[in-house]
């Protein structure tokens, strides 16, 4: 999990579309903070500094204080409603983080020991089928990664969640299966891969001439009875 994000805050008397129009052309974003078995605090932030929040690219991923007056709410993002047309953000949810409570979080994934393993050592590839992992973590103990270790991997070796050793305090959100996170693939299996799928590619092409010409034929013969 990302570094705290601090977003100020203001109290929002109204709610209602009248009320959000009214704070949308100020400049606020109204929001909501909900969760943790108290009543849903409303309130409103500055559109630029939520814009500017968003555009590092791990907001959603991140826990956010929320300053509000004296208070600060520890928060973690749920959704942002974006206009369909201009992108800008109508309205926000956060739900708020309380001692001991669990949250469903994406945790990316890194990597490690590549040069440990005698697959990548011998030219293979690291397939990457997951690059987050859904994780059911403690409100306090959200990691920022996910380090699965490849040493002793194979060219064609696969790499479980069962094999991930998760911190404390974390667990997977999937449990109906054991999926697969990576895969060390040989070279030749990637070309061989991107090879079937061109020809594939042309083999279709091939059939759509066909039929195209097998229609003008028919038509051609119509025309001269």
């Amino acid at each position: 999990m990302s570094d705290a994000l601090t977003l100020p805050a203001e109290a929002r008397e109204r709610a209602g579309k009248g009320a959000s129009r009214a704070l949308r052309r100020e400049g606020r974003v109204p929001a909501v903070i909900y969760g943790g078995k108290e009543a849903p605090t409303m309130i409103h932030v500055e559109s630029k500094e939520l814009v500017r929040q968003l555009m590092t690219g791990h907001f959603m991923n991140s826990i956010v204080e929320i300053t509000l007056g004296k208070d600060t709410i520890r928060c973690l993002p749920k959704d942002v409603a974006l206009h369909p047309v201009t992108d800008r953000p109508e309205h926000a949810d956060f739900l708020r983080m309380t001692k001991g409570g669990k949250i469903e979080v994406s945790v990316p994934v890194v990597f490690a020991n590549e040069e440990d393993s005698p697959g990548l050592k011998k030219g293979g590839v690291l397939n990457v089928v997951r690059h987050e992992l859904e994780l059911v973590c403690e409100n306090d103990k959200i990691p920022g990664e996910i380090e699965v270790d490849v040493t002793g991997k194979e060219v064609g070796d696969s790499i479980h969640i069962s094999e991930v050793k998760l911190p404390e305090g974390s667990e997977s959100a999937i449990t109906d299966r054991d999926y697969t996170i990576a895969t060390l693939v040989a070279p030749s299996a990637l070309k061989k891969s991107e090879s079937e799928e061109e020809e594939g590619e042309e083999v279709a092409a091939d059939e759509v001439e066909a039929t195209a010409q097998k229609g003008d034929d028919a038509g051609e013969e119509g025309g001269e009875e």
